[in-house]
């Protein structure tokens, strides 16, 4: 089902916009929200396999740091360039075809370590793999951002991303049980089970919802879109993918090298830390639960998108960036376990902040687009870091040295991006540089003055009420 090419929608989708309306689409706004959070959390467990099995596939293959390296960073081969195509087929293609055929992707990438245990068939899968994945995030936040107004995203947004520290929480022990029952290739076959059964479920419930192209202050009302060198050249898209650059750093890492690290170097059992893990991503959990709300609280009470949400970002990546490169130096087993929580949890909320930054200074028209380009460049470290990481361990003189190194160059990506995003991103500022009327961003048509109320509106036609519920 193609979305519409009109930036002006429909009276029956004004109706079904407006908070008047209530009832069944309300309901099946949080249906499509729960849909997407399991999307995540599948997303996650079929990501995260892969370092919950390295120990036992580095051992049966007999493989070295570096090509396990390699083999790790061969996820991210296509994972930007397909967040980037996909991104802009967007705006043409209706969210509920993209999610299905990406979900119904995975299943097929997990296949090929079934038949061939080899080098070559784990690559196979995890380019297809990243291939289908890289869109994941951006799109599944565009499918959602299209059931809620803009100051109500904060919860779902979290939700979304908490999606992704959910999967870690239940793929750490489910995925560590299968492996230790059944060998490590049966958890590859469990989750192309789940991926299919989803892109079923989605394909029968899921479809657009009527916040999609509507008008708004950065969307010209007769149709036209900005240029794409205007919307990427500003401080608050630049500075969003800064964020997310530093934070995807501290997650790619800890989905290649964290398991291994763990069992490797603090002697832990499978187990043990497959706990350690879960117990890092309801760190992350409760944070994207907890924060994202209470800074969407505060923004609709008046406190500017600079405060609520571009600050916030740049601090979680800056003290998570602290944490990782005082890890090497802190023998306690109390604070280095707080220390691993920090630097590989503490970044999380910059995700859903980082896609509600970039929407409030683009049109609503280009923001599937965007949202692909962000993602695109934020989850480069996909492909650098689990391979330097590899090479760190094999050139230094010992695994234990080699960690250091990777922890200190983490550390120092992270703080640079996290001071970046704190620097750049203003999207009060920006928004009004780009909007063709001094706009402001979107969904701030009734946003509470100083003094607390809201300002007096003149007459709207039906599709400004969209733009306004």
């Amino acid at each position: 089902m193609a979305e519409p090419s009109s930036s002006a929608p429909s009276r029956q989708d004004a109706a079904a916009a407006s908070p008047r309306a209530g009832g069944p689409d309300r309901r099946h706004a949080w249906l499509i929200a729960a849909m997407i959070v399991t999307f995540m959390l599948v997303n996650y467990a079929d990501k995260s396999v892969l370092g919950l099995a390295a120990v036992p596939i580095m051992d049966d293959l007999g493989i070295s740091n570096s090509t396990y390296g390699m083999v790790s960073s061969s996820f991210s081969l296509l994972f930007s360039l397909s967040g980037l195509a996909v991104g802009f087929v967007s705006a043409r293609v209706s969210s509920r075809v993209l999610l299905f055929g990406m979900a119904a992707v995975w299943a097929v990438a997990q296949l090929p370590v079934l038949f061939v245990a080899s080098v070559p068939a784990l690559v196979a899968g995890r380019v297809l793999l990243g291939a289908a994945e890289g869109p994941a995030a951006s799109m599944s936040m565009h499918a959602l951002y299209k059931w809620f107004p803009a100051d109500r995203r904060g919860l779902p947004s979290a939700l979304q991303i908490g999606g992704a520290a959910l999967g870690t929480m239940v793929a750490a022990p489910a995925v560590t049980g299968l492996i230790g029952a059944f060998g490590w290739r049966s958890a590859f076959l469990a989750l192309a089970v789940l991926s299919l059964v989803w892109a079923l479920a989605w394909w029968r419930m899921g479809h657009d919802g009527p916040y999609g192209e509507t008008r708004t202050p950065t969307a010209p009302a007769d149709g036209r879109r900005l240029p794409y060198r205007r919307l990427l050249l500003n401080g608050t898209v630049l500075g969003s993918i800064a964020g997310a650059f530093g934070g995807s750093w501290a997650l790619a890492l800890s989905h290649a090298w964290l398991p291994a690290y763990l069992r490797t170097q603090l002697d832990m059992t499978p187990g043990t830390a497959a706990t350690l893990i879960s117990a890092v991503s309801a760190f992350s959990l409760v944070l994207l639960l907890s924060v994202p709300p209470l800074l969407d609280t505060l923004r609709r009470r008046g406190l500017s998108d600079r405060r609520s949400r571009g600050i916030p970002q740049g601090i979680a990546v800056a003290v998570a960036a602290l944490a990782m490169t005082a890890l090497p130096f802190v023998d306690a087993r109390g604070a280095h376990f707080a220390l691993l929580a920090v630097a590989f949890g503490g970044h999380a909320i910059v995700f859903p902040l980082h896609y509600m930054t970039t929407s409030a200074v683009v049109p609503p028209l280009q923001r599937g687009a965007v949202f692909g380009i962000v993602a695109a460049s934020g989850t480069l470290p996909g492909l650098l870091a689990p391979y330097l990481t590899g090479h760190l361990l094999d050139s230094a003189p010992s695994q234990n040295a080699g960690y250091t190194h990777a922890f200190l160059l983490s550390g120092g990506v992270m703080l640079v991006c996290g001071l970046v995003s704190l620097v750049t991103v203003r999207p009060d500022r920006d928004a009004r540089r780009l909007g063709p009327d001094g706009g402001r961003p979107e969904g701030d048509a009734r946003r509470p003055g100083p003094s607390g109320r809201r300002p007096v509106r003149s007459a709207q036609r039906p599709e400004d009420d969209v733009h306004d519920a």
